[in-house]
């Protein structure tokens, strides 16, 4: 199946397997099957020119002392096949806005400020159980040609035998997250998948990604 090409209407839950329940088939129980992620757009502001730093902390430039401005959240989760099996040695790529809305892109023509001491990309490897760890900036909102975009982080994984583009959003940005164009084609019955769990050092979010092949 490829994602690459636009977002359908199905279901987005790509972390329905940590919400799974059981189904009885044949009189046997057994644990449903993860949702699959829904894919979406690459975006107008993939990286052109990468960072020197891409690693999981987007909150620090190495060689810097100035952490980003903003929010500080941890995001955590893993990659899974549509059987819930883990998908070890996929590789991520994430891209998002600063804490102003600013992505750093010449193609970007917003009026609010660069973070001069913010990543904005990160690469990552899932390990062993298909793990994967992130800390960034809570990313704002910010005007587009399609209207208001509501926070999101951009995703583009690629596994062993298939590639998915598609966007994080945040569970407490319901209200913008219904007036976002992109996340209103997942369909009425989309979820953002994120659990908030709020810290004194950083607030933790988790989000499992599901493809339809490892």
């Amino acid at each position: 199946m490829d994602h690459d090409h636009g977002i359908s209407r199905r279901r987005f839950a790509g972390a329905a397997l940590g919400a799974a329940g059981l189904v009885v088939g044949g009189g046997i129980a057994r644990a449903a099957a993860p949702a699959l992620t829904e894919g979406g757009p690459l975006g107008p502001f993939y990286p052109v020119i990468r960072p020197g730093d891409d690693d999981f902390d987007m909150t620090y430039i190495k060689g810097r002392k100035t952490r980003a401005l903003g929010r500080v959240i941890e995001v955590t989760g893993r990659v899974l096949d549509r059987k819930g099996n883990p998908v070890r040695g996929a590789a991520l790529e994430l891209w998002q806005c600063n804490a102003a809305g600013r992505y750093a892109h010449p193609g970007d023509v917003a009026t609010a400020p660069l973070d001069p001491n913010f990543q904005g990309f990160a690469r990552l490897m899932t390990g062993p159980s298909g793990e994967w760890r992130l800390r960034t900036i809570k990313p704002s909102g910010y005007d587009s040609p399609i209207g208001h975009r509501t926070p999101h982080i951009h995703f583009d994984i690629k596994g062993r035998q298939v590639r998915l583009i598609t966007q994080m959003y945040f569970t407490e940005d319901h209200t913008t997250n219904s007036k976002d164009a992109l996340y209103n084609q997942l369909g009425e019955d989309a979820v953002t998948a994120m659990a908030q769990q709020q810290q004194a050092e950083a607030d933790r979010y988790r989000w499992d990604i599901v493809l339809a092949e490892g």
